[in-house]
Parts: C-alpha cells; structure tokens; sequence
C-alpha cells in the first residue's frame, strides 16, 4: 500500500442555516458570529452556510424546512414560536416592558428555559434570545405627543388581531396594509400613522412622509436562534456545549448591535427634521389595555406566565 496522508477520523456535516435580513443587519451579523465560532469551537467538524435575506423562502417555509431538516439553524420571530409554546403569546403584548433588558430578565432566567423545553418537544431548540425591537406610533399628518392625539388616526397595522385590537383601545381606526404598501399608504392619505421600530422606520424611508414619532415602545419582542430538534439530537454532548455556547455569544452580540443601530437610526431620522415625543406617564395606556390583556389571563396556557410579568413590574 502506498503511504500517504492519513484521512480524517471524522467526516465534516455541512449544515444549513437561514435568516430573513440582509448582509450588515444585526441579525444576520450575529449570525456569522455563531457560525464561525461553531466552526472553530468544533474543529470544523460542522460547515455551516448561511442563507441570508431569505433567499431561500419566507418564514413560514423556512419553519417547514427546519421541521423537514432542510434546513438546520435559523432566526425567527415570535409566530411560529408562540404557536408552539403559548407561554411566549404573553412577549407579544402592548405596554408589558419597560425596555428590552425588562424583558430579558424573563427570557434569560426560569422562564425562559421552561419555554425553550416546549419549544424543543415542537422541533425547535433555542440557543439564543435576540432582541426584535420595541415598536412605536409614527404619524404624518400631525404631532402624536400623547394617547389622546392617536384618537380618530388611520394607523397602518399587519393582520394581527393583537395589534388590530390594541390600536382600537387606543381610539384609533386599524388599517390592515401589507408592510411594502405604508410608503404609498402615506402619499396617497389611506393612512396617517404607522408602526414599527426605529430601525425599520429609517431604513424604509418611512420617516421621509411620516415625521412625528411617539416613542411609546408599545410591543417589545423578542426573536430566537434556533437549531432543529432533529439535528440536536444528532450532536454529541460536547459539540451540544459548543452550539449552546456559540448561541449565547451571539445572543449578547445581536443585542448590542441593536442598539447600535437604534441609536445610529435615532441620530440619523433627527438630522432629517423628524421630531420626538416621549412617554412620561404610561398608565393612561395601559388601563386602555384591561380588555386585551383579560383574553389572555383568561387562557391557562398564558395566564401564569402574564401574571408573573405584570405582578413584577
């Protein structure tokens, strides 16, 4: 037999991974961030491709192609997760955090482990908790300065029956309206104020037609980086430490490019003539939230979760 170099006692996995933003977006970078020290941490032992921009499909079917193994790693919103672990519907409620660290004191402690082991039993295994951002009120026409100026207001919402009701608490009127029609929503007078956050609202131009900005943080969200069930069960217990130690890592990466941005987004929508408000007094808000907030203390699925959070504020 001839000598030669001695193979490899190991063959490399070639894993898959998906997200919805583009190169540079605090998301995607973090992203990067986990795969490279996964790569490093496992010798190689994973070569890990990173699908940005979702170039591979929508959330929805990333969320199919991660239950079908497809795909292996990715980055999602509450939706889907929410639906697997109802606990976390109480994340997606108006006026419940104070700010995103508020609400990672949950998501990082008890509670958060109790809802990632019912995450993992629907195919999902979290690594990581990423910040979504904290949405608010945007208004073209006039300056929102308090609750009572969103009264009678046209406000764009997505089809959500959360949103939907919560704008309607607040005396406004929703109007569904796909994300990629608010710009012409404005022009054309179909809506007078939008919502979202400051990322978004300076990146889509938003802040060009709709120039008054009420900082009230209505929602607080997060999202998760996620393996499936399917490739967890595959891994060893030390290459389990590695993803795990790599997806916190990430986690505290992501969260600190966010605010970068937010800050850099603020900075650079000021210079642009938008103006400020900001919330002094939150109570008028949150008493006008009993009706929704009573939907899901009525579901046992929820309601433990949502008590702990509103009995700690």
């Amino acid at each position: 037999m001839a000598m030669g170099a001695a193979a490899p006692s190991w063959a490399q996995t070639p894993l898959r991974a998906w997200d919805t933003h583009p190169d540079g977006y605090p998301v995607t970078e973090a992203m990067k961030s986990f795969i490279s020290e996964v790569e490093a941490s496992t010798k190689g032992r994973y070569a890990i491709k990173l699908f940005s921009d979702a170039v591979l499909g929508d959330q929805a079917k990333a969320v199919t192609m991660l239950k079908a193994g497809e795909i292996d790693v990715a980055e999602f919103n509450l939706g889907p997760l929410a639906e697997a672990a109802p606990g976390l519907q109480a994340f997606n409620l108006p006026f419940l955090f104070t700010d995103a660290p508020h609400m990672f004191r949950y998501l990082d402690g008890s509670m958060g482990d109790r809802l990632s082991e019912k995450l993992k039993a629907s195919g999902f295994v979290v690594l990581g908790w990423y910040n979504g951002g904290s949405r608010s009120f945007y208004c073209a026409n006039k300056p929102v300065a308090r609750r009572e100026d969103l009264n009678g207001q046209r406000v764009r919402v997505q089809q959500s029956d959360t949103y939907i009701e919560m704008v309607k608490l607040l005396g406004a009127t929703p109007v569904v309206l796909p994300y990629k029609e608010v710009l012409e929503g404005f022009r054309s007078g179909t809506i007078d104020c939008a919502e979202g956050n400051l990322v978004s609202y300076e990146s889509t131009g938003h802040y060009k037609v709709a120039k008054y900005m009420l900082l009230d943080q209505h929602m607080i969200s997060p999202e998760a980086l996620v393996v499936s069930t399917k490739l967890w069960n595959q891994l060893s217990a030390e290459d389990k430490q590695a993803f795990q130690k790599a997806g916190k890592a990430s986690a505290v990466l992501m969260r600190s490019l966010w605010e970068k941005r937010v800050v850099s987004a603020r900075a650079n929508v000021a210079k642009e003539g938008v103006q400020f408000f900001t919330v002094s007094d939150f109570s008028p808000y949150v008493r006008r939230m009993a009706p929704l907030y009573k939907k899901y203390t009525d579901n046992p699925e929820v309601r433990g979760d949502l008590l702990t959070i509103i009995s700690n504020q």
